[in-house]
C-alpha cells in the first residue's frame, strides 16, 4: 500500500501539489468553498426533513432545486480533496481524523441511497407540511450530524498532519 502512496507522491501532480507555493492553498480554498456548497445545500434539505425550515415547501421541488448544484460541489470537492491528497498521501493516510472523514462521507452516501430508495418512495404522502415521516426525520438529522463531524475531521486534519506545503522534496 505505501508503495502506491509513494508513488501518487512522487508523481508530477504529488510534486507539484506538495513543491509549488501556489498551488496547495489555491486548491484547498476550492476544497472548502466546494465542501461549505455541499454542506449548506444538504443542511437546507435536512432542516426541511426535520420540518424546521421551510415547513410548506415540498420536498421533491427543494430537492431538484438544489441537487445538481450539490453533486457538482461534491464532484469539485472529490477533485480538490484528491489533488490534497496527493500532497502526501502517506501523511493523510496514517491519519485517524482522515480516516474517520472518508468513513463518514461514506456513511453519508449510505444514508442518502437509504433515504431515496426507502423512504422517498411514498413522498407524496408527505412532501408537504411539517416534518416527514419518522424515517425521513431520522435521515436528514443523521445526515446533519455526519456533516458537522466531517467538517470537524476536516479541521482536526488541518492540526494533526504536517501539511507543510512548499516545502521541496
Amino acid at each position: 500500500m505505501y508503495e502506491t502512496l509513494d508513488a501518487i507522491a512522487a508523481s508530477p501532480i504529488g510534486d507539484y501539489m506538495a513543491a509549488n507555493a501556489f498551488a496547495f492553498p489555491a486548491v484547498e480554498t476550492v476544497h472548502v468553498v466546494a465542501i461549505t456548497t455541499v454542506i449548506g445545500f444538504i443542511a437546507i434539505v435536512d432542516l426541511r426533513l426535520l420540518g424546521l425550515a421551510s415547513a410548506s415547501y415540498p420536498i421533491s421541488r427543494l430537492s431538484r432545486a438544489l441537487l445538481p448544484t450539490t453533486w457538482i460541489a461534491f464532484a469539485l470537492a472529490v477533485v480538490s480533496g484528491a489533488l490534497l491528497f496527493t500532497s502526501q498521501p502517506a501523511t493523510y493516510f496514517d491519519n485517524t481524523a482522515f480516516r474517520i472523514k472518508m468513513a463518514l462521507i461514506l456513511l453519508a452516501g449510505l444514508n442518502m441511497l437509504a433515504f431515496h430508495f426507502l423512504t422517498l418512495r411514498n413522498i407524496e404522502a408527505w412532501d408537504t407540511g411539517g416534518p416527514g415521516p419518522a424515517a425521513a426525520r431520522l435521515a436528514g438529522l443523521l445526515s446533519l450530524l455526519i456533516w458537522v463531524v466531517v467538517v470537524a475531521c476536516g479541521r482536526w486534519i488541518g492540526f494533526t498532519t504536517s501539511t507543510a506545503f512548499c516545502q521541496p522534496r
